[in-house]
C-alpha cells in the first residue's frame, strides 16, 4: 500500500521539477533576448549626419517671405528651406514673385573636407557650386558664378541669423579672384506667419 503513495509523490515531484526546469529555460531565453537587444542598441552606430557641424545651417530651415534689405516693405520672393534625407541635406526652393529666376539648391556638410557645399541650379540654366564654412556667427559660401561679360566672376554669400528670427543673405561679387569685393545683393528672410503658411 505504500508503493503507490511513494509512486504518486515521485510522479508529482517529477512534474514539479519539469515545470521549474521549463520556467528557468524560458526565463533564460527572455533574459538572453533582452541582453542581445540592449547590446544591439548600445552598439548601434551613430546617425551619419548627427554631428554639431551638420546642424550649423539649421537656422535657415523654414518657410520664408523674402525682402530686399533696402526696401523692407517690398516682398520679392518666397523660399522654402527643408532639412531632408535623415538630416544630411538642406534643400532650398527659391520662388520669386516675378516670372523667371526660380531655382533651388542642395546644401550638405562634407566631413572629409570640413566644409559645406552648395549646388545651385535655376531656370536660366545656371549651375553653380559653392563651398564654405560657419565662421562662428554666419555661414559663408563662395564660388564662381559667371555673369554676362564676367565669365570668372566670384560670388560670396553670407547667411546670418538675426535676433528676431529672420535671416540675412548678403551677396558680394569679385572680378579679381577675391582680392576685392563689391556688394551685389542683400536680402532679409522673414518667417511666414502661421496664417499665411496655409495659403
Amino acid at each position: 500500500m505504500t508503493l503507490p503513495r511513494y509512486g504518486a509523490i515521485s510522479s508529482a515531484s517529477v512534474r514539479v521539477k519539469t515545470g521549474v526546469t521549463m520556467f528557468l529555460i524560458l526565463l533564460g531565453a527572455v533574459a538572453g533576448a533582452n541582453g542581445l537587444q540592449a547590446q544591439s542598441s548600445a552598439g548601434a552606430p551613430p546617425a551619419a549626419c548627427a554631428s554639431a557641424e551638420n546642424r550649423q545651417f539649421d537656422f535657415w530651415v523654414g518657410r520664408w517671405d523674402v525682402y530686399p534689405k533696402k526696401t523692407p516693405e517690398k516682398k520679392v520672393a518666397q523660399s522654402v528651406i527643408e532639412k531632408l534625407y535623415a538630416g544630411c541635406t538642406i534643400r532650398e526652393n527659391w520662388m520669386p514673385l516675378v516670372t523667371g529666376g526660380d531655382g533651388g539648391s542642395l546644401n550638405s556638410y562634407r566631413p572629409a573636407d570640413g566644409v559645406w557645399r552648395q549646388m545651385w541650379a535655376d531656370s536660366s540654366g545656371a549651375w553653380v557650386e559653392f563651398t564654405g564654412k560657419w565662421n562662428g556667427s554666419a555661414m559663408v559660401l563662395e564660388g564662381v558664378w559667371p555673369q554676362p561679360g564676367h565669365p570668372k566672376q566670384r560670388t560670396r554669400m553670407t547667411y546670418t541669423p538675426l535676433p528676431d528670427g529672420s535671416v540675412e543673405q548678403a551677396g558680394e561679387s569679385s572680378d579679381d579672384e577675391g582680392k576685392s569685393w563689391q556688394p551685389s545683393f542683400d536680402l532679409i528672410y522673414r518667417p511666414v506667419s502661421a496664417k499665411d503658411a496655409h495659403k
